[in-house]
């Protein structure tokens, strides 16, 4: 499968600036941005950062950005999922993975993750993929929103709501194992039916649970 990657930009004001959301931004590009230095959800800024360049030298791996001047306050990932997942066991090519979502706290109120995610899925390309994620509430940042894990989960299915990722249902057993924890999608229009099936059945593979 070719992964075209169509280039997008949009501004949203910010206090007494505007701020931008682009992408997908090649590696070199990203490579001159500086990153905030609030980024550290998932790992510190510096490791964050060079994991980020290596899934935009992906075929398939798309990093959009929201930049304040030259520093990266917030991305979003998208590429295949791990292959130690569930989710790359069905070696589905039109499938792809919201890999991470980070803001940096001082952007969050200005509706930026939601408008990136909208940005996103503008591409026409997305209209060939399942677009997945999945939510784990220890990937959260409940003590920085003052949010219980419940408003966490609620905030975040609005965030990909705007994405046009939905819930759906799933056994799989790390998804099970909180009942916040949850899988989303988004299928594309000109997603085959035989790969919305193939989906279907890594989303269960327990036949109890059909």
């Amino acid at each position: 499968m070719i992964h075209h990657k169509t280039y997008a930009k949009t501004e949203i004001p910010y206090q007494d600036r505007t701020i931008i959301l682009e992408g997908p931004v090649p590696a070199e590009r990203l490579a001159t941005y500086h990153f905030h230095e609030d980024l550290t959800s998932f790992r510190p800024v510096k490791e964050q950062k060079e994991a980020l360049l290596e899934i935009a030298e992906l075929p398939e791996g798309r990093i959009n950005i929201i930049r304040d001047e030259e520093t990266v306050v917030g991305y979003v990932t998208f590429h295949y999922p791990d292959p130690l997942e569930r989710w790359s066991e069905g070696n589905i090519e039109n499938l792809i993975e919201l890999g991470a979502i980070e803001i940096a706290p001082d952007y969050r109120r200005v509706r930026a993750g939601k408008t990136m995610l909208e940005l996103s899925v503008q591409d026409p390309i997305m209209e060939d993929y399942i677009l997945i994620t999945t939510e784990y509430y220890w990937h959260w940042d409940l003590k920085g929103s003052g949010l219980d894990v419940w408003e966490y989960r609620k905030m975040m299915e609005k965030m990909m709501n705007a994405g046009g990722l939905i819930w759906f249902a799933t056994d799989d057993p790390e998804i099970s194992s909180h009942p916040a924890n949850c899988l989303m999608a988004r299928i594309g229009k000109n997603v085959k039916p035989e790969t919305i099936q193939e989906f279907d059945q890594l989303r269960f593979q327990n036949r109890f649970m059909y």
